[in-house]
């Protein structure tokens, strides 16, 4: 609305026309400036921001579950391979169980150790896991090597997921900063809001 009124005030001033009504413009203006946005539409806009986070997230823990999956599949196909030490695999499988337990979520992950911690233990186990199953990059079955391919595409994509996430993150904590007294006011779900943990190093 106020954007509205000043490009028509601009438009008349610039084509030397006079402006329709000058004083229910100036109160119309001066209401939304001391109004800038109704209870209504700042739960609106800060809802859309939350969902946005929320989407980020839960994509970035899918591609995340995903990957982990397919680690665990990878070694069950691994084992039926006769070129496979088997042996060798039993301690992958511990280590691969305990991945997901020692992951981060959306409020432990403001502790940056703990999202390191994370990576390396996946890193640790890629990095065995990865010469087994293709020694040289030679992987023995083409179902192998689409696991393979997989789990580094996914692995490639974190910084990707977690850079998205930031962004929303970004958006919805300087909304949450400039409106956060009004949505305390609001109560329910809107009372006590905290800003979202980032993954990027400050």
């Amino acid at each position: 609305m106020r954007k509205s009124i000043w490009v028509a005030l601009l438009a008349a001033t610039a084509f030397g026309l006079p402006a329709c009504k000058p004083d229910t413009a100036k109160t119309a203006t001066d209401a939304a400036a001391n109004n800038p946005a109704s209870p209504a539409e700042v739960r609106a806009q800060f809802d859309i921001l939350r969902d946005s986070a929320d989407v980020s997230w839960q994509r970035m823990m899918a591609s995340d579950d995903k990957k982990l999956a397919d680690m665990r599949t990878l070694l069950t196909d691994l084992g039926k391979q006769p070129s496979v030490n088997v042996a060798a695999l039993d301690p992958l499988r511990q280590a691969t169980l305990r991945i997901r337990p020692q992951r981060y979520d959306r409020q432990s992950m403001a502790s940056s150790p703990r999202i390191d911690r994370y990576d390396t233990v996946q890193d640790s186990v890629l990095k065995v896991l990865y010469p087994l199953a293709a020694p040289e990059g030679n992987a023995p079955t083409a179902q192998i090597r689409d696991y393979v391919e997989a789990i580094q595409q996914a692995d490639a994509s974190v910084v990707r997921f977690r850079g998205h996430y930031d962004r929303a993150a970004k958006a919805y904590n300087n909304y949450l900063q400039v409106h956060g007294d009004e949505l305390t006011k609001m109560g329910g779900a809107y009372a006590g809001l905290q800003p979202l943990p980032l993954f990027e190093v400050k």
